[in-house]
């Protein structure tokens, strides 16, 4: 069940609140990969192990959907035998924006990522990560035990 928090955040954004869509104008100015101080959905990202601490860090993932055509081959055949439509990706807008991120910030762990927006071009995403070698994430025992489980 959602938090009161998190209905909020959907009804902002199934009414396409012009508050949501301004701050979308500017994260499409932004870089794909944004670093952000909070988390937009705070709730949401305290679930998913979040703390306001050194060594954790946020990152707005911007994804854009799209990239799987296939060339048309040349030849007298049916649309449908062409193996060109309906072709869809193995992985998740999510999955795709946590392996990029990890990608660009090999040293950090994954603690979640969530969706923040979509709209017809991009999907947005915050994906939480945490530094192991950070001494303040590794003297917390719950982040310390969710990162390196060997240790813990």
């Amino acid at each position: 069940m959602r938090s009161r928090t998190d209905q909020l955040w959907v009804k902002l954004w199934r009414d396409n609140a012009p508050d949501l869509r301004n701050r979308v104008i500017k994260w499409r100015k932004q870089n794909a990969f944004t670093r952000i101080d909070k988390p937009s959905r705070i709730q949401r990202a305290r679930r998913l192990g979040y703390k306001a601490k050194q060594g954790i860090t946020v990152i707005r993932m911007r994804v854009g959907t799209g990239g799987m055509r296939k060339k048309r081959p040349r030849g007298g055949r049916r649309p449908k035998h062409l193996g060109v439509t309906r072709i869809k990706a193995d992985d998740s807008m999510k999955k795709v924006a946590d392996r990029r991120v990890l990608q660009r910030y090999p040293n950090m762990k994954l603690l979640g990522s969530y969706f923040i927006y979509k709209d017809g071009i991009h999907y947005w995403f915050e994906v939480i990560l945490a530094d192991p070698s950070h001494p303040r994430i590794y003297k917390d025992k719950e982040l310390r035990k969710r990162i390196l489980p060997s240790v813990a």
